[in-house]
């Protein structure tokens, strides 16, 4: 399984950006899905997360400016980042876990990243 993210970019305080997840590949229950950020030599840190049941949670920092969303038919989700700040400024990355089969054809959890998307706010 791949997760492809998108959106990122640069933009001016306050103004507001989309970023996309897609995952694709053999995927029998995409469970849970989140983003990530990190700024160059700090630890990655959770920004917002969404049970496959649409139960979000968010980061202090972005409660109220940024909401996340998935479209389970399309194995997807999206962040909506509004209000955005110059500290907001990071590498987003996508995560999911989900069910799928292993080699001997067994059902097991596995974990995915994206590649990550950069996010530059200026002031």
């Amino acid at each position: 399984v791949q997760l492809q993210a998108s959106g990122g970019g640069l933009a001016q305080a306050g103004e507001s950006l989309t970023l996309s997840c897609r995952a694709r590949g053999r995927i029998l229950s995409l469970n849970y899905m989140a983003w990530y950020r990190q700024v160059s030599g700090k630890q990655r840190e959770l920004v917002a997360d969404c049970t496959i049941g649409g139960v979000t949670k968010y980061a202090d920092s972005v409660q109220g400016r940024f909401t996340m969303s998935r479209d389970n038919a399309k194995n997807m989700a999206f962040l909506q980042m509004n209000s955005l700040k110059p500290e907001d400024t990071a590498v987003y990355y996508c995560n999911a876990e989900y069910l799928s089969t292993n080699t001997d054809d067994v059902y097991e959890d596995f974990t995915a990243w994206g590649q990550g998307t950069l996010v530059t706010v200026s002031s």
